[in-house]
């Protein structure tokens, strides 16, 4: 069986407005300063790791949930084409959370891919990687050099009513252990709108772009 690891906590960059009293703040930025980084939707699902030989969430040990059965799919389309070792994190976006999404490329979409030396790849070669195993990535919003005021200019685009908010990564690879000296996020204020957590609510689920399996 291929090494399981639980995806990173992300710490949150120092003003975003999500912040929540158990959250930690990114207070070391020196890692990102200067160098090029990629911007990205922070999408509202639920944190999903791919290998050639099972899944999970977030949780090693989730068990199961309705809103996951479609991964089982996916996971039978895509395993034999996962490099030994390797490992595909991304959104599982099938239930509904806090933001509705009505035009989605696919119900799973991808952020990062790990090698088997637990080296997260650079942004370029996970493009690719995602893109050789048909799966599609999260948008990206913006990217370039990593500056002091360029985290309040991202956060002045963000729609706030429908996006969750952002995540800023290094472009290039890094390890796991330096995780969080190389990605941090922004959440939009009053995220978690409600006191039901959407695993004990009703499941609604999301739609697909036309074309994309609705139809």
């Amino acid at each position: 069986m291929t090494d399981r690891h639980k995806y990173p906590r992300t710490f949150h960059l120092p003003g975003s407005p999500g912040l929540a009293s158990d959250d930690k703040i990114a207070r070391d930025l020196d890692a990102l300063q200067g160098t090029q980084v990629v911007v990205t939707e922070k999408m509202d699902g639920e944190n999903t790791t791919l290998y050639a030989d099972g899944y999970h969430a977030r949780s090693l040990d989730s068990g199961y949930h309705p809103s996951r059965s479609h991964l089982a799919a996916l996971h039978g389309q895509i395993a034999h084409l996962i490099r030994p070792g390797h490992r595909i994190c991304g959104e599982n976006l099938f239930a509904r959370h806090a933001v509705a999404y009505d035009a989605l490329p696919a119900f799973f979409m991808g952020f990062s891919v790990w090698d088997d030396s637990n080296t997260c790849l650079g942004w370029d070669d996970t493009l690719a990687e995602l893109d050789r195993l048909g799966l599609p990535p999260v948008p990206e919003l913006w990217r370039g050099p990593f500056t002091p005021d360029m985290p309040d200019r991202i956060a002045q685009s963000i729609d706030t009513d429908r996006q969750e908010g952002f995540v800023i990564r290094s472009a290039a690879a890094f390890p796991y252990a330096d995780f969080q000296r190389h990605v941090v996020k922004w959440v939009r204020a009053g995220h978690v709108r409600t006191d039901t957590h959407w695993r004990k609510g009703p499941l609604i689920a999301n739609t697909l772009k036309r074309g994309n399996g609705d139809d």
